[in-house]
């Protein structure tokens, strides 16, 4: 019998819809599209100044997407060197710089297989990146 289950997070931002944060089918594992969301509702690499002005910053929130994806694999006994692939979501290309830079600091050329694309918008205008993974990592290990 395969090892099939969906998992909400404790501790992690509420999905914006009735999804899980993660799909353990078998020995693969489905992340789904993941943001630099933290539990309160706020955003990393977000900062509004007293007037009201809001700076985004890719490289702040490429690392709290990226680690929040770590957190949630964490809940299956996997790790960020169990994907195998990625998805990248930009809302603006040339963010692709700052992305690609804070990604090296977590993935090289035997890390999982990359896509990434830009789209017209995300769930939340702070939102710059999302990200979906797909890892291997047996349930019996």
């Amino acid at each position: 019998m395969s090892d099939n289950r969906s998992t909400v997070v404790a501790g992690k931002a509420r999905p914006r819809g009735r999804f899980p944060h993660i799909k353990r089918a078998g020995d693969f594992l489905f992340v789904s599209g993941t943001s630099s969301r933290r539990p309160d509702n706020s955003f990393a690499g977000v900062e509004v100044d007293k007037l009201g002005t809001t700076r985004l910053d890719i490289r702040a929130q490429t690392r709290a997407v990226i680690e929040n994806i770590r957190d949630i694999l964490a809940c299956e006994n996997a790790s960020l060197g169990d994907v195998v692939e990625i998805s990248s979501f930009l809302i603006d290309m040339n963010d692709f710089g700052g992305y690609n830079e804070v990604y090296a600091e977590y993935f090289d050329e035997t890390g999982p297989t990359r896509t990434t694309v830009a789209v017209h918008q995300l769930p939340h205008p702070h939102l710059r990146i999302e990200i979906k993974a797909v890892a291997y990592s047996p349930s019996n290990r």
